[in-house]
């Protein structure tokens, strides 16, 4: 049986269950690099069961390789200026706006993301599930890196990379389980 919520309400992001797990790779070649990163805090606005906004924060320094490594150099790298610039930024928040239907639990989100301290609009597609005061949604969101000043290796920026360029496409894959 679905809980249908009458007023707003806001579900708390259970930072336990909730990962985004992220990709990058090369322009040519197979090399890529999958992780994940860790969400801090957050909530999800529910009303009349359906997903009205929400925010949640992004801590940048739990950035880990698939082998859930958090000292090597690919993750040392990530912190880096280069890429992310941790110690200045600590924390990315993605600030969800609206969910329109697709079909059933099919939406398509759209919101602000904020890596650096830019802020760009975004959209993606998201499944999610509303039932039993808990709140389930996963999408993939994928960005232009550069359009948040992540330009390491970046063809548009930088020439003579041939099969060092890195593709300006990152992939997360985002689970959030909420609870009201």
């Amino acid at each position: 049986m679905s809980l249908h919520f009458g007023e707003e309400n806001y579900a708390i992001i259970d930072t336990k269950q909730s990962v985004i797990t992220w990709k990058g790779s090369n322009l040519v070649g197979s090399n890529s690099h999958t992780g994940y990163i860790y969400i801090s805090q957050g909530e999800l606005i529910v009303k009349n069961g359906q997903l009205m906004g929400g925010k949640a924060e992004v801590d940048m320094n739990t950035i880990e390789d698939e082998d859930h490594g958090k000292d090597n150099t690919l993750v040392n790298h990530l912190k880096d200026p280069d890429f992310f610039d941790v110690k200045k930024f600590p924390f990315s928040t993605i600030v969800l706006d609206k969910a329109t239907s697709i079909n059933g639990e099919n939406k398509k989100v759209k919101g602000k993301l904020t890596i650096k301290g830019i802020t760009h609009p975004v959209s993606f597609p998201a499944k999610i599930e509303v039932k039993d005061e808990i709140v389930k949604m996963s999408g993939k969101l994928v960005i232009d890196r550069t359009k948040w000043d992540v330009r390491y290796k970046s063809g548009k920026f930088y020439a003579l990379l041939a099969d060092q360029t890195i593709s300006d496409s990152i992939a997360f894959d985002i689970k959030i389980v909420a609870k009201k």
